[in-house]
């Protein structure tokens, strides 16, 4: 949080604006607790009724919640998401699990190149912490759920350093959803052992570009990742075809 002194006629109304702008920007997550009135008050240098009157202004706006004796949270329905029957939808019928991959491929792709271009020092701790942890569950071969996390939490990292906000927002509503494939994904990859050596591979070259600020060794390494793992899954007879979608669809249309 800036330390610089916010010195206008409406405080409380621009200290709204920039707790609004972290937000957008990612610095403040949903569910995700503001420190207490009296710190949160010193951080931006304001008095605490300025400070209450701008949280106010939040919570109308259902961004922020407080808590009886709890403190204050920034909402959890914050963000771009998909309504719940689709959700449910999705995490019911795998077949549609290669159409969530592909949305994630095109995803990534972009938030890797930004990132490469954008990232912070502090950026770039975070990705190598998310890749360290997310290498030693792999290496422990902890459960697929567990190892879904961690995998996600990793790829998460990329596109938080590619500060755009949309593309971060994009990336935490499909959180759930994504989570989910990703271990269902894994426990059929890794039924052949040299599939866990070719993802452990692929994470540590899209970790290592970002690092160097490649932009398009970045991206490449995302297409190779995210291609493998779609390659590796269309052998899968769990995924309805092109085909077969269209023809429903055609059944359907004569019918009405």
């Amino acid at each position: 949080m800036s330390q610089n002194s916010i010195k206008a006629s409406k405080i409380s109304d621009i200290l709204a604006e920039r707790l609004e702008s972290m937000i957008l920007e990612g610095s403040l997550s949903p569910g995700q607790k503001l420190p207490p009135e009296r710190e949160l008050a010193a951080q931006f240098e304001v008095s605490r009724p300025s400070l209450r009157e701008a949280l106010q202004k939040l919570e109308a706006k259902s961004l922020v919640v407080r808590r009886q004796g709890g403190g204050t949270f920034i909402s959890d329905d914050i963000g771009i998401s998909f309504v719940d029957p689709l959700s449910q939808l999705f995490k019911s019928h795998p077949e549609f699990n290669y159409d969530l991959l592909e949305f994630r491929h095109a995803l990534e792709e972009v938030a890797a190149h930004y990132a490469a271009l954008r990232a912070t020092d502090g950026d770039l701790q975070i990705i190598e912490q998310r890749y360290q942890d997310w290498l030693e569950g792999h290496e422990q071969r902890i459960g697929a759920s567990e190892e879904a996390e961690l995998d996600w939490r990793f790829h998460l990292s990329i596109a938080e350093a590619s500060h755009n906000a949309v593309l971060l927002h994009s990336m935490r509503a499909l959180f759930d959803l994504f989570k989910q494939t990703i271990a269902t994904n894994l426990e059929f990859l890794y039924i052949k052992e040299d599939r866990r050596a070719a993802i452990r591979n692929q994470h540590e070259k899209m970790k290592n570009a970002v690092l160097a600020r490649d932009a398009q060794a970045a991206q490449q390494a995302v297409n190779d990742h995210l291609a493998f793992v779609e390659e590796t899954l269309q052998q899968s007879s769990r995924f309805a075809t092109h085909a077969e979608r269209s023809l429903r669809r055609i059944g359907l249309m004569r019918r009405g």
